[in-house]
């Protein structure tokens, strides 16, 4: 009795696994476009050249890096995002590609100083100017601003903010200062609309925890900076595929290591921060992508590595989780006040519905080097007209992926 038992549940079980094989592909549904898997490109993490035209052309140095400065960041150990040794490599992973919608068209007319680095982030001020941030060797001016006709009229160079070890985020608040973060030195920097430096929160050099019971204020990992109505800025923190592990090292000032979400007044005095790595809902892995929501002051946060996004209330409170299929890279509200995402190596920006999160919209080629396509697909911004601007953080070009009339 009891093998025949155990033998219809076998015929039972049996279908039901067979049910489990993942698609590799989907038709436009329920408002969504149509989806398939995409190979991933060989990520040339910003050995690039780029020519006037926007053609990239790989150019792999055969010594060290001469991008990046060295720091200390540790290595990715001890943590499920690091990977197994001997795992899979994400370099062959298939990518989520979404049918982009018809008509916008890349535009590769802000050209940047020749040089290697890739170019993570760009922001746009109220006059129409264009910054741009860039990963470029020690001597090199790292942040530019372009004027509305594109032409380069600012460059700021290590002279003011010093070489930033790993560019990451740039934003530009109400007054159109510029605020950029360095992942590896663990600073965030406010500039003046002609570029001079204004602050600088954390200490460079120095990753560690904020705490403002001990007068002790340094920062873990910065990426992003987003802004209250109030003018009040929110620092995401937390670079979880490179360092998840520093909690209980041998560094009294850094101790805690998990993401979070700093919130400071314009001037960096403290105002609340809160944390992502325990246990219970809306708690996050990594804070790489980050946005306000113009309609409710909400702080959504793109949990990059965990594919989903968490959103909070202005003060911090926990109000809903978002599952995706993409790399949640960066998060930016359009005009109209829409969220999108940008898809990080699946090389797209992504039009979401702010109520379910689902995909609604694509823009952008997928991962690669070619025409309106980006190895890494990070923060961007819109005009006022709707047409995106995008950096690509592993290659050195500005793509405005213009928006049909």
């Amino acid at each position: 009795m009891k093998k025949l038992m155990l033998l219809g549940l076998a015929v039972l079980v049996t279908p039901v696994l067979a049910q489990t094989v993942p698609p590799t592909s989907g038709p436009a549904a329920n408002g969504s476009p149509a989806w398939s898997y995409k190979p991933s490109f060989p990520d040339p993490t910003g050995h690039t050249l780029v020519a006037p035209d926007g053609t990239v052309t790989v150019a792999r140095p055969t010594g060290p890096s001469p991008i990046r400065a060295t720091d200390d960041v540790p290595g990715c150990q001890g943590s499920i995002v690091c990977g197994r040794r001997g795992g899979f490599p994400r370099g062959q992973m298939m990518r989520v590609f979404w049918n982009p919608m018809p008509g916008w068209t890349p535009d590769y007319s802000y050209n940047l100083p020749r040089g290697l680095g890739g170019l993570p982030s760009v922001g746009l001020d109220s006059k129409g100017n264009l910054w741009a941030f860039q990963r470029r060797a020690p001597g090199e001016a790292q942040l530019m601003k372009f004027d509305a006709n594109k032409k380069l009229v600012l460059s700021v160079g290590d002279d003011v903010i010093t070489h930033r070890s790993k560019a990451h985020g740039l934003a530009v608040d109400a007054q159109d200062n510029v605020w950029i973060t360095d992942a590896g030195m663990s600073t965030v920097q406010k500039l003046s609309p002609d570029g001079k430096l204004l602050l600088t929160i954390g200490t460079n050099g120095k990753r560690g925890d904020w705490d403002e019971a001990k007068g002790q204020r340094l920062l873990w990992q910065p990426v992003m900076v987003a802004f209250a109505k109030n003018g009040d800025a929110y620092i995401a923190m937390g670079h979880a595929n490179e360092s998840p592990n520093d909690a209980g090292n041998t560094d009294p000032e850094n101790n805690i290591g998990a993401p979070r979400i700093l919130q400071v007044t314009s001037d960096g005095k403290f105002v609340r921060q809160w944390f992502g790595n325990e246990v219970g809902q809306g708690k996050f892995n990594d804070a790489h992508g980050l946005a306000v929501d113009p309609r409710t002051g909400d702080v959504w946060i793109g949990d990059r590595e965990q594919y989903r996004i968490v959103v909070y209330s202005g003060d911090g409170k926990f109000l809903r989780t978002i599952l995706t299929r993409n790399l949640v890279c960066a998060l930016h509200f359009d005009n109209e006040g829409n969220p999108w995402m940008g898809s990080g190596q699946d090389g797209q920006f992504l039009k979401l519905d702010r109520a379910s999160g689902k995909v609604v919209g694509a823009v952008g080629n997928g991962m690669g080097i070619g025409p309106g396509q980006f190895t890494e697909a990070s923060y961007f911004v819109f005009d006022r007209q709707g047409n995106l601007y995008a950096g690509d953080t592993s290659v050195g070009r500005i793509t405005v992926m213009k928006k049909p009339r």
